[in-house]
């Protein structure tokens, strides 16, 4: 699997967010600008000693990646999507697409894959879950779906 962070801001989502690509062999890819240094002791903290399990890539816009990875299936989890992330079935080589924790995804983005949008359900007066928990639940549904292809169960 395949998880993109769209200009994250808080270097401790992405540590924790490291941490699960790590443990789960999915490869993480960060479009710039990043809310700060790869670096950051927050970053490294959350990730502790799995940084050497994770497959890292770096772009400076979101339409590089789905360039470079023409062909595959991009979903692209937002608030604004009118299915729940269970309605789909994802594939093995799929990019689970998450936004800024501030904006999320920007309209561009949004507008390139109207059919593959999807939303984790949550109460209606509840702004949004956090990035890590969004990106743990629907890579862990996605994953559910393979059978936990590589991992011990």
């Amino acid at each position: 699997m395949n998880i993109v962070l769209v200009e994250p801001e808080i270097p401790a989502n992405t540590g924790n967010i490291s941490r699960t690509c790590a443990v789960t062999g999915s490869d993480l890819h960060l479009v710039r600008p990043l809310g700060f240094s790869t670096e950051d002791k927050y970053l490294k903290r959350a990730g502790l000693d799995y940084w050497h399990l994770l497959k890292i890539h770096y772009y400076d816009s979101f339409f590089e990646i789905v360039q470079k990875y023409s062909g595959h299936i991009f979903y692209l989890v937002t608030t604004k999507a009118p299915r729940c992330y269970t309605s789909v079935q994802y594939g093995r080589d799929s990019f689970l697409v998450f936004g800024k924790e501030t904006r999320g995804l920007s309209p561009e983005i949004l507008s390139a894959f109207p059919e593959n949008q999807v939303r984790i359900p949550m109460r209606e007066e509840a702004r949004s879950l956090n990035l890590a928990n969004s990106v743990a639940v629907v890579l862990y549904e996605a994953l559910r779906q393979q059978g936990f292809p590589e991992l011990k169960i």
